[in-house]
């Protein structure tokens, strides 16, 4: 180095970092050697500003071939175009977040919500620590953060980190991640938006170069190499843009040089030495230092010029992204682009969400519930496919919003419920998981599991009803019986039988006069079908003429009108019940009695809204706290079951009532073949069904709307 110093220096080039450029910058302030100091980040790391001390006399030879950092400036244009209010910044070790404390001054006066969080360079130590020290409650919250973030970092640890994050499902579809570095190229934007899911924004700088291939070989008077020049070499494609504005840099050089040359003002260049303490500045720097601002070359960064300032204003960067729903890895497109003079130009708004979801596929998690979804048809080796109330209006929003969906069923087939760990299963649990995008089946509307995901508006009121079995119609032979009890019958045969034997002795005691020629005698068997005879209305035989006699089968004879007249209008009303139902005829009815026993499907809606009444001290209808005792009997393993099948087989074979949704059990008494159910139902509509959607889904206001 000194060898080459002692034969002279047309000027210095530099690539390094700041701290190392303040010492050049005193060197060639104190030398006159004009400073091409061409910044390097770490690693590809974004860039921050360097700060160089800069003062308005003429002793001032650092000129900056990198523009400006305007990070803060494009970030904070790119937020205010997505509207985003509460978002997350990861940046990595090797980033100083000093560089956009301007842009986060910015967005505290507007009132935006931000956090920081730095990226260890061990990712999955930092991801395993977030699921052991976080509560589910914190980590759901947490999730909910990721929706919105921005990552200032390389490259290679962005690709690390959307990986991680992506695997171990601590983001959704619904994200939306903006990645801000000038040192990205096509490749790593490529494997970045395969590895991504959601929605990604990309910023990076670009540089315009002229579509004509014989003008991007040849700049001026040099020409570029041929390799260099092809936007399809993959050398060219991995060259660090430092790389790229050094090369440039020595293009311009090499321009003021001729320059010199033609003008004939050609000065000897500086010599310094590494022995000599007294060094004298060169004579030619200021004449050199004006050649190479006045100067400029078109090359592999664009235009390369100096302004007033010794800085190159020229920098664009340029917008790419894909939009919510688009397969991994395809899609990516120019969103829009960003210089210092015009700002942006383009608009980045995802129009999918506003107007339609044209080419969106959701994947939707269900429950098979009969009628809101039911399996249709099941060809084999092919996807199953579903009808239902809640499919109906799934099609009809998908018709109108258009955008295509995938359903599955809950592995557990459970609408879902917090468990003991705090972690949620069933339907409920495959949205907390990110695993599905929507789900829906006979989903209602209740605060626990709105606290850990969203629901549009009810599409459906909602109320609890019971099924219970008909009587079953029988065709009785002694049904004409049946207006008087058994025992009453008994009594009845029992008097006719004593009063016949009241007759005879009356008669024997004092026989009657009989007329002449009479064949009729007084014995106990014709006092007998005497007495019965007038019973049944059909007279007797013999003429009992004797007062006491008459006394008493006139009494009889009272006795038997009322008895006739009270079976006759017994038995017509028995004729004319056509059915008989039972005496549960409403909830309360059920709740008082105890002869049916009655129950749920066991941890679902219907289960905690009865346990959250009747445990409520201060519920004031005791109805639910009766219910309680009854559905929580062995601890609710007596009298529930565990899937709404089980519960109507058992209301159909067994003594047994259910308590369910109001609609589901009043299709399966319509359609039942044997017509064995009736179903009595709740007036009262305290809740709704609505299509459940991962927490802070960017789906729920437009589903809403519709």
């Amino acid at each position: 180095a000194c060898e080459l110093m002692n034969q002279g220096i047309l000027a210095l080039v530099s690539s390094i970092g700041c701290t190392s450029a303040g010492s050049l910058q005193s060197l060639a302030d104190a030398m006159h050697i004009p400073h091409l100091f061409i910044q390097r980040s770490t690693a590809g790391t974004p860039r921050s500003g360097c700060g160089l001390t800069r003062s308005n006399r003429n002793d001032d030879y650092t000129l900056s071939v990198r523009p400006p950092v305007y990070l803060n400036d494009v970030i904070l244009r790119v937020v205010t175009e997505y509207a985003w209010q509460k978002f997350i910044i990861f940046y990595d070790s090797e980033y100083d977040i000093r560089g956009i404390q301007e842009f986060l001054d910015k967005v505290s006066q507007q009132g935006m919500d931000v956090a920081l969080q730095k990226v260890e360079n061990n990712i999955n130590k930092m991801i395993t620590t977030l699921f052991d020290t976080m509560r589910i409650e914190e980590l759901n919250r947490y999730r909910d953060t990721l929706r919105r973030a921005i990552l200032v970092m390389n490259p290679a640890t962005a690709k690390s980190f959307i990986t991680e994050v992506v695997e171990t499902n601590l983001v959704a579809f619904d994200c939306h991640w903006i990645i801000i570095n000038e040192e990205i190229n096509d490749v790593d934007v490529q494997e970045l938006v395969r590895r991504s899911i959601g929605r990604l924004t990309i910023i990076r700088q670009t540089f315009p170069v002229p579509q004509n291939i014989s003008q991007r070989c040849f700049r001026g008077n040099h020409r570029i190499s041929s390799t260099l020049c092809d936007p399809k070499d993959p050398f060219a494609q991995n060259m660090e843009i430092s790389n790229l504005y050094i090369y440039d840099t020595v293009l311009l050089l090499a321009n003021a040089f001729h320059k010199k040359l033609e003008d004939r003002k050609w000065h000897s260049m500086a010599s310094l030495s590494c022995i000599r303490k007294n060094s004298k500045p060169w004579q030619g720097g200021r004449s050199m230092l004006e050649t190479i601002k006045k100067g400029g070359v078109n090359g592999l960064t664009g235009e390369l010029e100096f302004g007033e300032n010794g800085g190159n204003p020229n920098v664009h960067f340029e917008i790419l992204g894909t939009n919510y729903g688009e397969e991994l890895g395809r899609g990516v497109r120019k969103l829009g682009c960003w210089n210092p003079v015009t700002g942006l130009n383009g608009s980045l708004t995802d129009k999918k969400l506003e107007n339609n979801m044209r080419g969106v596929v959701l994947r939707v998690v269900t429950v098979l519930e009969e009628p809101f979804v039911m399996v249709s048809e099941n060809v084999l080796g092919k996807p199953k496919k579903y009808q239902g109330f809640s499919i109906d209006v799934l099609d009809a929003l998908s018709n109108y919003l258009g955008f295509n969906y995938e359903i599955y069923v809950a592995p557990d087939h459970k609408y879902g419920s917090p468990q003991e760990d705090g972690t949620w299963n069933g339907l409920v649990g495959e949205l907390v998981f990110k695993r599905a995008d929507i789900g829906i089946s006979a989903l209602t509307i209740t605060p626990d599991r709105e606290n850990v995901v969203d629901f549009t508006t009810r599409y459906m009121d909602y109320s609890v009803g019971v099924l219970l079995r008909r009587a079953e119609k029988t065709v009785d032979m002694f049904a004409c019986l049946a207006p008087f009890d058994l025992s009453l019958w008994a009594c009845i045969a029992g008097t006719v039988l004593l009063v016949g034997l009241l007759v005879y002795l009356l008669n024997w005691l004092n026989p009657p006069r009989l007329q002449m020629g009479s064949m009729t005698s007084t014995t106990l068997y014709n006092s007998m079908w005497f007495v019965y005879g007038s019973f049944v209305q059909q007279g007797g035989e013999v003429p009992y003429t004797t007062l006491a006699t008459r006394m008493m089968m006139g009494a009889w004879w009272l006795f038997a009108l009322i008895v006739i007249s009270s079976y006759t209008a017994n038995l017509a009303a028995f004729l004319t019940i056509t059915r008989i139902e039972s005496s549960i005829q409403s909830l309360q009815d059920l709740s008082k009695q105890t002869d049916i026993p009655y129950g749920t499907v066991l941890d679902s809606a219907v289960y905690e809204h009865v346990r959250m009444k009747g445990l409520n001290p201060f519920e004031r209808d005791s109805m639910y706290s009766q219910m309680w005792r009854m559905i929580n009997r062995s601890n609710g393993s007596e009298n529930n079951v565990l899937e709404s099948q089980a519960g109507i087989q058992k209301v159909k074979y067994g003594n047994y009532a259910f308590v369910w949704d109001a609609a589901v059990l009043e299709y399966v008494a319509i359609n039942d073949p044997d017509c064995s159910f009736y179903t009595i139902g709740n007036t009262v509509a305290d809740r709704g069904y609505g299509i459940a959607l991962q927490h802070g889904s960017p789906y729920r206001d437009v589903f809403s709307q519709r």
